[in-house]
């Protein structure tokens, strides 16, 4: 074989190893789409039914010896009324022949447990809310339990033996007669994105966790983003070589791989058991956030402040501007779109964190809408951790629209980041 022929066959095994190497590349990015579409599209499956629930139309009648006792229309007191048994008359105005008490037990757990809270609510809202409906009978529509909503979206078999399954067979037959009366009616779940969480799966909602998260990323960017640039600033401009800059350097880097769960122990030894901090509140869980995203900002600043052309700042020195007029005027606003892009992806990651503010009592039941900083409130990765512990079939759809709408908040902060860093940055 001669020498050139040596060197042409050299050449083909080259092309093919290359080839074979984009192949395995190619592969390996095939492979991993298709997990990641597999998993959406199985979140989006399961998230399907948290979106629609099933409501009964009911005759009602609104009577004033149960809504008003004293006649005096105080609102605050009929607030207080049983608006349940009301509700709970009206199914039982639709099947008459529904007599024995064990029988009305059944009929009216078709019924959701809160719909004499949510009527209340409605016509009792304001301060002067219209009372006509006092006394008359009207058509409303009200949410079914859990169980029923269930049964019409396909998850309890009729087929199946009735000792197995919750709903029973005179359940069933209610239903069906209320089906063929054009009384059951599937909606869009507005209250999924208005309620907070709720111990009926038909009730519970995102809102408190939604509030939860803007009140604790809010804490954190308000004190990482600050500290994380002014400690980036000083590390890259001002501190001089030596063994303290190297074991504070050492360490930053460090704790931007420590796991999560560290901050939390800090955060419940440091803040809760020694300042007597309140549990479960933003305030707290912003606080133990910022000291895990603080490293990352650092990191990410001080690189975009390595990326300014050195000629910036002796052109800057050079017509007179002293060293931190050079880095607050010419450096660090160059820098900034890097500085951002580290603390979005900071928080984005904040966002999604569970096992820290799991240690600080953020996993606790709330109910109410938090209203500041303070006030108790879980976030939405740990009401996603609260559904998927629960037996219930709704809860399970709902932890899935709840991962849904993470996945959206992290791919729209994460497109910022790309929209900042593609907008404002520099090339040198």
């Amino acid at each position: 074989m001669t020498d050139l022929q040596q060197r042409h066959q050299h050449l083909q095994k080259r092309y093919a190893a290359e080839r074979r190497f984009k192949a395995y590349g190619l592969a390996a990015i095939i492979f991993a789409l298709g997990f990641l579409a597999i998993m959406l599209v199985t979140i989006t499956v399961s998230a399907i039914p948290a979106f629609t629930q099933t409501y009964i139309k009911l005759n009602v009648e609104f009577d004033q010896k149960v809504i008003d006792k004293s006649g005096e229309r105080n609102v605050v007191e009929m607030r207080k009324s049983d608006f349940q048994k009301i509700i709970r008359q009206g199914i039982y105005d639709l099947f008459p022949e529904v007599t024995k008490r064990k029988a009305k037990k059944k009929l009216k757990t078709l019924l959701s447990s809160e719909a004499g809270y949510h009527i209340s609510s409605a016509l009792l809202s304001g301060d002067k809310p219209d009372l006509g409906f006092i006394d008359t009978k009207r058509e409303i529509w009200v949410k079914s339990s859990d169980d029923v909503d269930s049964f019409i979206k396909g998850f309890i078999n009729r087929d199946i033996d009735e000792d197995k399954r919750r709903i029973k067979d005179n359940q069933i037959t209610w239903i069906d007669q209320l089906q063929a009366d054009g009384r059951l009616e599937r909606r869009f779940n507005w209250d999924f994105f208005i309620f907070a969480d709720s111990r009926s799966p038909e009730d519970a909602g995102i809102r408190g966790a939604v509030v939860g998260s803007f009140f604790t990323l809010l804490i954190t960017l308000v004190l990482s983003f600050p500290l994380g640039v002014l400690a980036a600033v000083y590390l890259e401009e001002f501190s001089k070589p030596s063994k303290i800059t190297d074991f504070i350097e050492v360490n930053i880097n460090n704790l931007a791989a420590v796991p999560s769960i560290v901050f939390g122990l800090l955060g419940l030894a440091l803040f809760l058991n020694f300042f007597n901090m309140p549990r479960s509140a933003p305030l707290v869980g912003g606080m133990v956030l910022s000291l895990m995203t603080l490293p990352t900002i650092i990191i990410t600043t001080r690189a975009a402040l390595k990326s300014v052309p050195p000629s910036i700042r002796e052109a800057a020195l050079g017509i007179g501007a002293s060293k931190m007029q050079t880095i607050l005027h010419h450096v660090l606003p160059l820098a900034m779109p890097g500085a951002l892009t580290g603390a979005i992806i900071g928080m984005a990651r904040a966002l999604g964190e569970t096992a820290p503010l799991l240690m600080i009592g953020m996993v606790a039941f709330i109910v109410d809408i938090p209203q500041g900083v303070t006030d108790p409130a879980t976030v939405l990765p740990v009401q996603i951790y609260i559904w998927a512990d629960s037996p219930e079939r709704a809860f399970q759809a709902k932890m899935s629209a709840a991962i849904l709408v993470l996945l959206f908040f992290l791919v729209v902060m994460n497109a910022i980041a790309v929209m900042l860093r593609r907008r404002y940055e520099r090339r040198w």
